[in-house]
C-alpha cells in the first residue's frame, strides 16, 4: 500500500513521466495542484485541453504554434534567405529572446540518435527540402547542440544540403563566458582553439 490515497499516487505518477521531473518534483507538483481552488485547477486543465487542442505544427518552419502558418514566418521583415535549423521549439524560443537573428528557422524535434532507434526519417528532416528546393535560401546555420547526436545530425544535414549549392554554416564551440581554461575539458578546449576569432 503506499503512502497516498490511490488518486494521489495516480497524479504524482502523471508528473513523474515528464521531463526533468524526478519523484519529489512531481510529489510538489501534485500537492501544488491539490492545493489550488477549484477554479484555478480548472483554469490549469483547460489551459493544457486548449493547448493541445490548438497546437500544431507550422507547415513551413515545423515550429509548434496556433496560427497556420506561425508568426515568425508569417513576418515580412524576417530573412527568408537564411534559416536555423535547430533541435526543438525551445531553441527557437531561446534565440528569439537574444534578438540578434532576423532569419527564418526550421525546427527538427528531435537528433539523429541510432544508438536510440531515431533516425533521420523519424525528425522532421524531409520537410526542410521543400524550402531548400525553391532557390531563395542562401544560408542554412545548423544549431544543434554540440553532443554526439547533435553533431551526427549538424554532419547528415551538411551532407544532404551539400547537393543544393548552398552555404551550410555550424554556430561556433568553444568556453562559456565565466568558466575558466583549466575546467574545460578537451573537447571544449579543442573547439575554442578551432572557433577562434581575429579581435
Amino acid at each position: 500500500m503506499g503512502a497516498y490515497a490511490l488518486t494521489v499516487e495516480k497524479l504524482i505518477e502523471e508528473f513523474r513521466k515528464m521531463p526533468g521531473i524526478g519523484s519529489k518534483s512531481a510529489q510538489r507538483l501534485a500537492f501544488y495542484v491539490l492545493g489550488l481552488e477549484k477554479e484555478a485547477a480548472k483554469k490549469l486543465t483547460d489551459a493544457i485541453i486548449e493547448a493541445k487542442e490548438k497546437i500544431t505544427y507550422c507547415p513551413i518552419c515545423q515550429n509548434l504554434t496556433d496560427t497556420i502558418p506561425c508568426h515568425i514566418c508569417s513576418d515580412e521583415k524576417r530573412d527568408k534567405t537564411t534559416i536555423c535549423v535547430v533541435e526543438s521549439s525551445t531553441d527557437v524560443a531561446t534565440l528569439e529572446r537574444l534578438g540578434d537573428f532576423k532569419g527564418t528557422y526550421h525546427v527538427l524535434h528531435g537528433v539523429i540518435s541510432p544508438m536510440e532507434g531515431i533516425m533521420p526519417d523519424d525528425i522532421r528532416l524531409k520537410e526542410l527540402l521543400p524550402r531548400i528546393k525553391d532557390g531563395s535560401v542562401k544560408e542554412v546555420i545548423v544549431a544543434t547542440n554540440t553532443g554526439m547526436e547533435g553533431e551526427t545530425t549538424a554532419a547528415y544535414i551538411s551532407k544532404m544540403l551539400n547537393a543544393f549549392g548552398i552555404k551550410v554554416t555550424r554556430i561556433a564551440k568553444g568556453i562559456p563566458v565565466g568558466s575558466e581554461i583549466e575546467y574545460a575539458d578537451d573537447i571544449t578546449l579543442q573547439n575554442a582553439l578551432q572557433n577562434r576569432v581575429e579581435i
